[in-house]
């Protein structure tokens, strides 16, 4: 092709030529073969008029050959030819103008415009992109800042709380620094000897002792007055302003076993002894399980001299009649935990015979309740006891 070009280079350049050096034309009317006749299969060549015979459009065909002629070419190279545009000239010749690939047809021009719009429409997917990724950029951007500054407020939060909570904390300090509770352990003299334990609330010279309500505790069968020491209730009590006591059983703890309480006289007699030995008057009885054993008798015998009383599911409680319940004037709160089927539903079903009871169901909580839910216990209790007051 490099060639062709170079060949034809010069005779296109000198494409401009008068009518003279154009082989001759048929004249008008003349058809091409000069009978004399038109020739009607001519169409018209530009801008829509018909083209005259001796016009230079009329004779393309020939100065085409002429051209190849001239650069020595064969009738081969005559479609590259006619990629060139043949126009008057202004000298009155004819003038070849070499385009790209000529005039375009429909279908190209439709594969152009195609090609067009897939070009526009990715260049608007690239802009669309380069958007999101500046939207992404500055999100990230705006995280990072965030992030950065996020322990400096939550730091600046903590600082503040912490120091109304101290701020908190020292007044309540300061409003307890007159009050201090201490557990001590005793022995009451005896056969058996008895081991308790009691809450003491020790207070700052010249403050007033306040009048307290005094509370005595047993235990069940698996546990000792230790375990009212660990639950808190001897402290909580005792800061509360109650006298707070919690005593071995015999055979329990520390207290050695004895052979007499093994009958329910000797039961009742050594709660009798225990009271006495520890200057208790009218005390609030706190009674669970295995420990019934000693209260419930005690109740129906002397419950004139116990302020209160709160059974906690004890045992013992079907070996007496209803009409003994109803004899009984003592306040009582009777809890139980509400999963408690056995001893917890068998108490409660005697106890409720009592004239003045309460009754309180520790939620979700079994045997030892007071175990399980000590907060749920502990504030019964002290409503209970604030009652009594």
């Amino acid at each position: 092709m490099k060639s062709l070009e170079t060949r034809l280079k010069n005779p296109l350049r000198a494409c401009t030529a008068s009518p003279s050096k154009l082989p001759p034309s048929p004249a008008l009317g003349e058809g091409p073969h000069g009978d004399g006749k038109e020739d009607k299969s001519a169409t018209p060549k530009a801008l829509g008029e018909r083209d005259s015979p001796g016009s230079a459009l009329s004779q393309a065909p020939r100065a085409r050959r002429a051209v190849l002629a001239a650069a020595g070419l064969g009738t081969s190279a005559e479609p590259f030819v006619r990629s060139c545009a043949l126009s008057p000239s202004p000298l009155g010749g004819t003038r070849f103008g070499l385009q790209r690939g000529g005039a375009a047809s429909l279908p190209q021009q439709r594969g152009w415009r195609r090609l067009s719009g897939a070009a526009q429409g990715e260049r608007l997917a690239m802009a669309l992109i380069r958007n999101r990724l500046g939207l992404l950029v500055l999100g990230v951007l705006v995280t990072f800042v965030l992030y950065l500054l996020l322990p400096a407020i939550q730091h600046e939060r903590f600082t503040s709380r912490a120091g109304s909570h101290k701020a908190q904390a020292r007044a309540e300090e300061k409003s307890q620094q007159d009050v201090n509770v201490t557990v001590l352990t005793g022995t009451i003299a005896g056969s058996p000897s008895i081991l308790f334990r009691e809450g003491f609330l020790l207070q700052r010279a010249g403050t007033p002792s306040p009048k307290r309500l005094e509370v005595i505790f047993l235990h069940g069968q698996a546990f000792t007055s230790k375990t009212w020491e660990d639950l808190g209730t001897l402290t909580l009590l005792s800061e509360e302003g109650y006298r707070s006591i919690a005593i071995d059983l015999p055979g329990y703890g520390n207290s050695p076993p004895s052979d007499a309480v093994s009958t329910e006289q000797g039961r009742v007699a050594f709660l009798q002894h225990v009271l006495k030995e520890l200057g208790i008057q009218r005390p609030v009885l706190i009674s669970p399980s295995m420990s019934g054993r000693y209260s419930i008798p005690f109740v129906l015998v002397h419950g004139a001299q116990l302020k209160g009383f709160v059974p906690i599911a004890p045992v013992g409680t079907q070996d007496y009649t209803s009409q003994q319940y109803q004899q009984v004037q003592t306040p009582t709160l009777i809890v139980y935990g509400e999963r408690d089927t056995g001893l917890g539903a068998q108490s409660l079903q005697s106890l409720q015979q009592l004239p003045k009871h309460k009754t309180v169901a520790l939620p979700d909580a079994g045997h030892a309740c007071y175990l399980e839910k000590p907060r749920e216990f502990h504030e019964a209790l002290l409503a209970f006891l604030g009652e009594l007051q």
